[in-house]
């Protein structure tokens, strides 16, 4: 039987390869990944119009949950960090309680995971990195603020065109760019952002937790099904 110790249910963004991409070849034995499509127009991974596909994902969010309870996940994880940047705090809260009591599975967002890491590696102050527009942006970094969590320092990464064609060695040189000395760790913000494979690599040469929203939703996804085995080789937040 697939998935006969946990199966992880994952809400994707159309468009988004990199959940199936980063996620899969990583799970422990006996752990399996599964996908749904979130609804949104327009074009996939463009900052123009984010705003509006973060919207519409929102509108629509009970039909792909649906279709993905009938896999019978051990989770249903919100794969799409941005999303929780246009509900605010609030309204992310209502999101994951309402769901949880249609479906009685745990929810859990990929923002709400990073918050999650960030408390278990007892950081309280990050350098941010995302691939967004400005606006957006600033939107996460006033989504962590509003966490207790202090912003040092943010960046962005330059010149996208398609978050989805972006490359792990694009996110890497993100990270270098908006650490600072005053920063306790780095946090890579979007799922669509191929980070996985860079994060071991980046912890080493910065000599501080690398975080990314891939890989906090990953962590916190396992630890939802109570799976707690170390996956090493992509930073220390999944040893733990």
């Amino acid at each position: 039987m697939f998935g006969w110790r946990a199966r992880l249910g994952f809400l994707v963004p159309p468009g988004c390869p990199t959940v199936e991409g980063e996620i899969p070849p990583i799970m422990p034995r006996g752990v399996t990944a599964h996908f749904s499509r979130m609804v949104a127009g327009g074009a996939t991974g463009s900052l123009e119009g984010q705003e509006q596909r973060n919207r519409s994902q929102i509108e629509n969010i009970d039909q792909t949950a649906r279709l993905l309870s009938l896999v019978k996940p051990g989770v249903m994880a919100l794969a799409h960090t941005a999303t929780s940047y246009t509900l605010g705090r609030t309204g992310e809260e209502q999101l994951i309680q309402r769901l949880q009591d249609e479906y009685q599975i745990p929810f859990v967002t990929a923002f709400g995971s990073v918050v999650k890491a960030l408390e278990h590696l007892n950081v309280k102050r990050v350098a941010l990195g995302a691939p967004y527009a400005e606006e957006i942006t600033l939107k996460g970094k006033a989504h962590l603020e509003s966490f207790g969590i202090e912003v040092v320092h943010h960046g962005r990464l330059e010149n996208v065109t398609n978050i989805y064609d972006e490359t792990a060695e694009r996110a890497y040189g993100l990270a270098r760019k908006v650490d600072v000395p005053e920063a306790d760790a780095v946090f890579l913000s979007g799922v669509g952002l191929a980070t996985m494979s860079v994060l071991g690599a980046l912890e080493q040469d910065l000599g501080k937790p690398v975080i990314s929203s891939m890989a906090a939703l990953t962590w916190a996804s396992l630890r939802a099904t109570k799976i707690n085995e170390p996956i090493e080789g992509y930073g220390r937040l999944l040893t733990m």
